[in-house]
């Protein structure tokens, strides 16, 4: 394979033999990547307000994050490899101009079906943004310190993530219905993140590449739409539907058929090579099994504070906080634990540490307060952390530098397949438990049996923690269909950290075999 052209770093790290000044790219693609996980969290909490404003049904508000997380998750690595041919820096600035300008006309929709639209084209100009984001900084820090700069960039998105739920709390009108503002707010925020990307990023780009390999592009756009389709459709359709199956078939054969092509194209979109460094297999699986047991469970609580606690989505925000922040303490840390240990050790202890989180989760009851939730915050953020920045290191660090936009795509479409995969699974898991213990907490409460109908729309209001009662129920009827729903919903949830716990501890188990890349500069492959 060609190589790009690479120089050594000189022996202090500075900025005159790498691509541009190191710190402040790192400034400016975490203002880009603050843009992008802004608007993942706070949409969330507008989506009721845009149903009503919109008249939009529940299936159309499903799209609004679905429509996004399919462009996004099918783009990925395709972006990342036009990175590399035509320079990081031009797709990065792209992005963020795409993302920015996407956002306002999302904001001044007049229909539900536009807003969609301009959502699916949100999400392909997301796409270029992140994995340029991370080849920006594989270019511009010496290996000896791309472990902290990924640290910082991790606590840049803990601080987006944290801030998410609380600025959409207060940004999001209820009595007016004004949800624009929360699309609004990504024009200044992509206008300062384009200026100084201007100013201070030099361009990246491998020189040895010349073309893309459009059929390989077809093939994996293809097998990761399959893919993401059936984890999205799978809790409608059912897993053992038909068209489940179907689209799973079809991610096979297309799989199948790109892994083919890759070994044949003359410069081919993902080259096979890549996955000859144990690492780097392995990082990739690391960060489908941690995007599976954090977003799994991430999702459920949610409901957990909204519904059976009857919290605001700002209310809600401040209960997850914790873990939000102290990711911004905990990302920085676990870089420079990884410098210091090799990815090996803080791995399989931060995953050993979520196993523990995801566990004292599993035990949240109706009457739990502030702190019963912040303490396995708090350690989910130190567990975590060190998982997120040695598997993204691993990954991109252990690239050869032509390839690392290639490297950041299937960094991040490894967290969208297993944050997908993590919230259809366990919502699976948590509505098959709602629906087997439900029954039994209707019996108790000794009021008359509901309809084989009644009892399956009971069950799914209950798989979300929704209560249905009706106005004018009497209040003793109300309290007694409230607490069957509340008691039904926390046996699924616990059954769902439980298996997120057994996730983790398979995650540090896989760890163990993990090495750290030889860290030389220009090196085809670093082999674990």
């Amino acid at each position: 394979m060609a190589q790009a052209k690479t120089v050594a770093p000189p022996p202090d790290g500075g900025a005159s033999s790498r691509q541009g000044h190191p710190w402040l790219t790192l400034l400016a693609v975490s203002l880009g990547v603050m843009m992008v996980m802004l608007d993942g969290t706070v949409v969330a909490i507008a989506n009721p307000v845009i149903g009503a404003d919109l008249k939009a049904s529940l299936a159309d508000l499903q799209w609004v994050t679905s429509g996004y997380l399919l462009a996004l998750a099918v783009f990925l690595i395709t972006a990342g490899k036009l990175g590399d041919l035509f320079g990081h820096k031009r797709v990065f600035v792209v992005g963020i101009a795409g993302f920015a300008l996407t956002s306002l006309a999302i904001g001044l929709s007049d229909s539900i079906s536009m807003l969609i639209a301009f959502r699916v084209l949100q999400g392909l100009f997301g796409a270029l943004l992140q994995p340029a984001a991370l080849a920006l900084l594989r270019a511009a820090f010496p290996a000896e310190k791309l472990n902290m700069a990924i640290g910082v960039w991790g606590a840049t998105i803990g601080l987006s993530s944290a801030a998410g739920p609380l600025l959409g709390g207060l940004l999001v009108d209820e009595k007016t219905g004004d949800w624009q503002s929360v699309f609004f707010i990504n024009v200044p925020v992509g206008i300062v993140a384009l200026i100084v990307a201007l100013l201070v990023i030099k361009e990246s780009r491998a020189e040895s590449l010349s073309k893309v390999d459009w059929l390989g592009v077809v093939l994996l756009s293809g097998a990761m739409f399959c893919l993401v389709w059936a984890i999205i459709k799978a809790p409608e359709y059912g897993w053992g539907d038909a068209k489940t199956l179907a689209f799973l078939a079809g991610t096979l054969l297309l799989g199948a058929a790109f892994v083919w092509w890759q070994g044949r194209a003359a410069e081919p979109l993902v080259p096979l090579s890549l996955f000859s460094s144990l690492s780097v297999s392995i990082g990739t699986v690391l960060m489908v099994l941690t995007a599976f047991s954090m977003f799994g469970a991430m999702f459920f609580l949610t409901f957990y504070f909204q519904g059976v606690h009857n919290l605001s989505p700002l209310e809600a925000g401040v209960r997850m906080l914790p873990m939000s922040a102290g990711m911004i303490v905990a990302s920085p840390l676990a870089g420079a634990a990884i410098s210091k240990f090799g990815p090996k050790i803080p791995i399989v202890a931060g995953m050993l540490i979520t196993s523990v989180a995801m566990f004292l989760l599993s035990r949240l009851g109706l009457e739990d307060g502030y702190a019963a939730s912040a303490v396995p915050f708090v350690l989910l953020a130190f567990g975590l952390s060190p998982v997120m920045v040695g598997a993204t290191e691993i990954i991109v660090g252990n690239a050869p530098e032509e390839l690392s936009g290639v490297a950041g795509g299937m960094q991040q479409s490894a967290m969208q397949v297993g944050g997908s995969l993590g919230t259809a699974v366990l919502g699976a898991i948590v509505a098959g438990k709602v629906s087997d213990v439900l029954p039994g907490y209707w019996s108790a409460t000794g009021l008359p049996a509901p309809s084989p109908a009644q009892m399956e729309g009971l069950a799914q209001a209950a798989s979300f923690a929704e209560a249905p009662v009706q106005p004018g129920t009497p209040e003793a009827v109300a309290q007694a269909i409230t607490g069957v729903v509340n008691s039904s919903f926390l046996d699924g949830m616990h059954l769902g950290f439980q298996v997120s716990t057994g996730v983790a501890v398979l995650a540090a188990l896989l760890a163990l075999v993990v090495k750290a890349g030889r860290k030389t500069e220009g090196a085809p492959i670093h082999m674990g």
